[in-house]
């Protein structure tokens, strides 16, 4: 059995539903955190909650007596709750490192009392910050994280290792390129832009539009988190880090371009200073991650897009 924390979001939703798809039966957790609304989840959830593969379990990693009431037989954990956002981690910086760190911290000490032994953790290409090495590598050391949210993702991947070296367990890191698709939350610029234009809003801009991110759909990075799985479980006495990214970064002036072509509609751009925290550039490389975890996204940005719009229009 494998337990999946944060299950009833974006990511988490869509990667339970792909091991229950393949038979494997999951025990998702999630703490319905006020950060979008629960209903939103609580429909991400409902194909699951349906299936007989499929348990859930209310409740937060930060709650010792929750974490020890859950006694289903766990062989993995993949590790995808956490307090998401980079600028609201601007403002609410002890929230973000009590959630992502010490929720972090509580369930590495939970599998150690249950005896499980791995794990993959979601982290993030903001841990990068703004690097002049590019694309991004896993091998690259002088990585200094630029916001609150990026450090406490930095810092779950350090404790990760602690965690390894002391009691024996077997984790990868995955880090994530600006996931998106159907399911994405409200609150992330696809979303934000296909929802403005859509209806004829006016979408905010910050800086000069040069900024680039690497959009990687969210079918790629559920198959990247499955290969990563079976490497898990076929091999021992690892700690590993790998990126799951698109390899092929656009600038956000493009991204509304192309936005623009899928909907049918020009946008009404509103340009505002550029954000504190916010990164230059997400660049991927996806080397190690095609050698070693035969990770390979295949969908395009102009593909991905229509699929997210599709979905969009029937969620309204």
């Amino acid at each position: 059995m494998i337990l999946i924390t944060g299950v009833a979001g974006f990511i988490g939703s869509c990667t339970a539903e792909c091991f229950i798809k393949r038979g494997f039966p999951v025990v998702g957790i999630d703490n319905f955190d006020s950060f979008y609304s629960r209903s939103v989840k609580e429909k991400n959830i409902s194909w699951l909650k349906s299936h007989h593969l499929f348990s859930f379990l209310e409740g937060d990693l930060n709650d010792v007596a929750f974490m020890n009431s859950i006694t289903q037989p766990v062989s993995a954990v993949i590790h995808l709750a956490a307090k998401a956002g980079v600028q609201p981690s601007l403002l609410q910086p002890l929230q973000y490192i009590h959630n992502n760190i010490q929720g972090t911290n509580n369930l590495l000490e939970w599998m150690k009392r249950r005896n499980i032994r791995k794990m993959l953790f979601a982290s993030s290409s903001s841990v990068y910050g703004n690097n002049n090495t590019i694309p991004f590598s896993e091998s690259d050391a002088d990585i200094y994280p630029v916001s609150p949210y990026a450090f406490t993702k930095r810092s779950c991947e350090l404790l990760n290792h602690t965690y390894h070296h002391l009691y024996g367990m077997d984790i990868i890191n995955l880090r994530f390129f600006t996931v998106y698709g159907p399911r994405q939350r409200p609150d992330l610029a696809i979303y934000k832009f296909t929802n403005a234009i859509h209806n004829g809003l006016p979408i905010k801009l910050f800086g000069k539009g040069d900024t680039q991110r690497d959009y990687t759909f969210v079918d790629d990075i559920v198959q990247g988190i499955f290969n990563a799985y079976e490497y898990l479980m076929s091999n021992n006495s690892i700690f590993d880090t790998f990126n799951l990214g698109n390899n092929s970064p656009i600038s956000l002036l493009h991204l509304v371009e192309l936005i623009e072509n899928v909907v049918g509609k020009t946008a009404i751009r509103e340009h505002l200073p550029e954000q504190p925290g916010d990164m230059r550039i997400t660049y991927a490389s996806i080397d190690k991650a095609k050698k070693i975890l035969n990770y390979n996204p295949s969908t395009s940005i102009e593909e991905g897009l229509k699929i997210f719009y599709q979905w969009y229009l029937t969620h309204q």
